[in-house]
């Protein structure tokens, strides 16, 4: 078998409180291999997002270690981190993060143009047009439907043919039918990428379309029943 994608070993979170010392993540292992689809369910305040941002490099763990194709996350500095997300990785967020100073063509652009592509603004374009967007490249976020957003928000991801893509509550903003277009989308073009895709949601219609459903209790993870 093939190495993972993504590897994380004995990972854990600790924060001080008003309370004292609080326990977000207990040692968590987990283990992704190429082209899987992972959901993480769990109430509110499990520490899926905790675990997200650890998982990206975003925060840095009380211990632990994560590793993206063989590289540890926590032997770089910021620098290293940021360039490894730039290279390996695509984001998909519930908020969209949208810049509302760019249009759509340059919110696309913008992480192929930070890697160094000259063809940012032909690769922006086809992979708008293929999420239906090719009439709204000259639109900003605001003249966008939220659905609209979303799509662009996940051109954004894909372009730059990320080997790992982490989408926190990508159907969280939206409306039921839009959220089930979207759902679609993703799919979609995880398939054609053979990207590795690892989410967090509530959704659970959205986690049952994933290969593997696991579930953080209490700030530790298991599979999902």
């Amino acid at each position: 078998m093939s190495a993972p994608v993504l590897q994380v070993d004995g990972l854990r979170k600790q924060v001080i409180s008003p309370e004292g010392e609080l326990t977000l993540l207990h040692g968590v292992d987990l283990e992704i291999y190429a082209g899987e689809t992972v959901a993480i369910v769990g109430a509110s305040g499990a520490g899926k997002s905790t675990l997200l941002g650890l998982l990206a490099g975003l925060d840095t763990p009380t211990a632990g270690c994560v590793q993206i194709d063989g590289e540890s996350l926590f032997d770089l500095d910021e620098d290293g981190r940021a360039r490894l997300r730039g290279d390996k990785m695509g984001f998909v967020f519930q908020a969209f993060q949208l810049l509302p100073n760019l249009t759509a063509l340059e919110n696309v652009m913008l992480p192929l143009e930070l890697a160094g592509r000259d063809d940012a603004q032909a690769v922006a374009r086809q992979v708008l047009a293929r999420v239906g967007l090719e009439a709204r490249l000259s639109h900003y976020p605001k003249q966008l439907s939220g659905g609209e957003q979303q799509r662009v928000a996940i051109a954004r991801a894909f372009a730059p043919h990320p080997s790992l893509l982490l989408a926190d509550e990508p159907t969280g903003n939206l409306d039921r039918n839009t959220g089930e277009r979207i759902i679609e989308l993703l799919f979609q073009l995880n398939a054609e990428q053979g990207t590795t895709l690892v989410l967090v949601t509530h959704d659970h219609h959205l986690a049952e379309r994933c290969q593997r459903r696991l579930e953080l209790v209490d700030g530790r993870l298991q599979d999902a029943s």
